[in-house]
């Protein structure tokens, strides 16, 4: 089978030719391997590719099928990991130059429950220094290329940056990403994949590096809404090792991932979603209004006040800064000079932040919450673009403070709200600019209703042909 087509191959397809005994899980890493080794030059998604450890997992996975030990949908699939997350015995960056002697002493939840399910795991990919941005670029580590313009570099979103890459140039089916503002969401819409922002809560951040413990939160990046799902069903449910997932059972999204969404409740919020938006973007995105009636769901405009409040009134900046000193503290006190001056910048704000002031805010969510929450009683998904422009050449994006702030906030704006509202989200490819870069849609429902999201996300992807489409990739070899 040519090898291009099989690194597009969906995950469910991948299984079933490793079932069937016409692809093996060591030619399919071998595979993906050769592919990095080819493009990754290029597009400088992966941090670090573990071969020899991607390898024996690779042979372990194939020595349990071919002993009829099946682990499952994910049994033998490769997949790439966002180099904030641990791995016993490898650094875990958190894109900084300096935490390359780091060695984690053991491995991460995500990664043990990944490697119950047969997983391979490929290596490391790049992301923003600290998670800290949307616009995906790192000035120490370099910023992965967006594979979708081969004239020009493009930014790939962040924080995920090197996750959505990665995806997007079919060098891994799948792989992880954090989201504490639109880290998943923002990457995969710029890369035209899927990405799952979950519920806080819903999976496990034991041995994740941390950038805000309120916000934090863990999904896959893959290129199909089903692909999303069966590895959340994998990743999500209670971990004593995070107490904050503890409450939450696990439950099963793919029962009713195939079910369509006639008679579902689909609203379009008129509040600050739409504001500023590419005129590309928005066209692409109210047209899939028309997809979901076309396929039965009840689709209707509500005011979404609690939006507009998440955005001009949260002090959504003043909670992450001060949750962001906290963690890196150490890092800003006494090694500040080596750090991406936007990043400490950014960071350093949050030492400025007095106890009352942090704590006022967090308390200030919960009403908005909650009146968010009544106001979407009766909803079942809300339509908004994923971001208000596609991705921008880097060069334009990073030719000064003031442009790279001001390109940050149109990247971030719509999904930040969902963090600071405490929504799940599926965004998903809805589309093209002329100049052939990705528009994202995003799918947002109640919190802990990340099968409803799905099951919407699947209808509208069985529906249209955007997730076929392909980066042309030849400059890059």
């Amino acid at each position: 089978m040519d090898p291009n087509e099989i690194a597009y191959l969906p995950i469910r397809e991948m299984g079933a030719l490793l079932r069937k005994g016409a692809l093996s899980p060591v030619a399919l890493t071998e595979t993906l391997l050769e592919r990095i080794g080819a493009l990754d030059g290029a597009l400088n998604a992966f941090r670090m590719v573990m071969r020899d450890r991607a390898l024996a997992e690779a042979r372990a996975a194939e020595t349990a099928l071919k002993a009829g030990a099946d682990l499952g949908p994910l049994h033998g699939i490769p997949y790439g990991l966002k180099d904030l997350v641990d791995v016993k015995g490898y650094p875990t960056t958190a894109g900084w130059p300096k935490r390359e002697n780091h060695r984690a002493g053991e491995d991460s939840s995500i990664v043990t429950r990944l490697a119950r399910a047969g997983m391979v795991l490929l290596g490391k990919t790049n992301l923003v220094q600290f998670a800290y941005g949307g616009v995906g670029i790192n000035h120490h580590h370099g910023t992965p290329r967006n594979p979708w313009n081969g004239r020009e570099h493009c930014v790939p979103g962040g924080s995920s940056s090197g996750s959505g890459v990665a995806v997007a140039s079919g060098m891994c089916p799948m792989a992880i990403g954090t989201d504490t503002g639109g880290s998943v969401r923002i990457p995969s819409a710029l890369n035209g994949t899927v990405g799952l922002k979950t519920t806080v809560g819903r999976v496990t951040r034991h041995g994740v590096f941390p950038l805000s413990p309120t916000l934090d939160s863990i999904g896959p990046l893959t290129r199909g809404v089903e692909d999303a799902a069966l590895v959340y069903e994998a990743l999500h449910g209670p971990d004593p090792r995070d107490a904050v997932t503890w409450p939450f059972p696990v439950h099963d999204v793919l029962r009713a991932l195939h079910d369509g969404v006639k008679g579902m409740r689909v609203a379009i919020p008129q509040s600050v979603f739409w504001n500023d938006l590419d005129a590309e973007v928005e066209k692409a995105v109210r047209e899939t209004a028309r997809v979901f009636r076309d396929l039965g769901a009840q689709v209707s405009e509500i005011a979404f006040s609690e939006a507009e409040e998440a955005s001009q009134n949260s002090p959504r900046g003043l909670v992450l800064a001060a949750e962001a000193y906290t963690a890196n503290q150490e890092a800003v006190d006494t090694q500040g000079d080596t750090l991406d001056p936007v990043i400490a910048f950014r960071i350093a704000k949050g030492k400025e932040a007095l106890a009352w002031e942090y704590i006022r805010g967090l308390q200030s969510w919960v009403p908005l919450r909650e009146r968010a929450l009544a106001t979407l009683r009766d909803v079942d998904v809300m339509i908004t673009p994923a971001t208000a422009i596609p991705a921008k050449p880097v060069r334009t994006v990073d030719q000064s403070i003031e442009s790279y702030s001001s390109h940050n906030l149109l990247f971030l704006r719509n999904s930040t709200l969902g963090n600071v509202l405490n929504l799940c989200a599926v965004t998903l490819p809805c589309g093209f600019t002329r100049d052939g870069m990705p528009i994202g849609l995003t799918l947002y429902s109640k919190p802990f209703d990340e099968g409803t999201a799905l099951r919407a996300a699947q209808a509208y992807e069985r529906a249209t042909d955007w997730h076929k489409r392909r980066p042309e990739l030849g400059w890059a070899r």
